[in-house]
């Protein structure tokens, strides 16, 4: 008896996108070395930690896979890239990631749409809210280096940074869950 739930071509984007957050793991991870290798100790943990989120992902879609019924197919993934020039253009990199990600997102949300699969369009649901988050947390950091001089900043306002961002919480805040009462 066939138990699989999912289209051939949702179970086929499912797989692709499980694959493209195994490639963000290892994207993050190699800003983070990169950055560990420069001194920025915080920021490499800070990117460190999203490398282990994006395996987290991946394994979400792994597991959803599985539970539908469909068949798991483990990729190959692409070399990380080049190396960041600055810090600035490593998180103006992450930034990107994020964006692409986001977009990979959305196709699947609609492709579950198109299809009807419901148990896949409320499964990603989590991941349009996680993308918010990632989007808004890239732009908050993009936002601090920009203060910090951009391209320009001084090792005094990285070193400010790279302190700032060893704690920072991995999640950002977001205007929907804003209140009077939780500005």
């Amino acid at each position: 008896m066939n138990t699989n739930r999912l289209s051939a071509s949702m179970a086929a984007s499912l797989n692709a996108q499980m694959t493209k957050e195994a490639h963000a793991a290892q994207i993050y991870l190699s800003y983070a070395a990169w950055l560990d290798d420069k001194g920025y100790a915080g920021m490499a943990n800070f990117l460190f930690r999203h490398a282990h989120e994006e395996r987290n992902h991946m394994m979400k879609f792994l597991e959803y896979i599985l539970e539908r019924g469909a068949k798991v197919k483990i990729e190959a993934i692409p070399a990380p890239g080049e190396e960041p020039k600055s810090v600035n253009d490593c998180f103006e990199k992450f930034f990107q990631q994020e964006v692409d990600n986001t977009t990979a997102i959305y196709k699947l949300v609609k492709e579950s749409f198109e299809e009807g699969d419901w148990a896949t369009w409320h499964f990603m649901q989590w991941f349009v809210k996680e993308q918010l988050e990632e989007e808004t947390l890239a732009m908050d950091l993009l936002d601090k280096l920009k203060i910090a001089g951009g391209e320009k900043a001084s090792g005094e306002a990285l070193y400010s940074l790279d302190r700032d961002l060893k704690d920072k919480p991995d999640e950002a805040g977001l205007a929907e869950d804003v209140t009077t009462e939780n500005p």
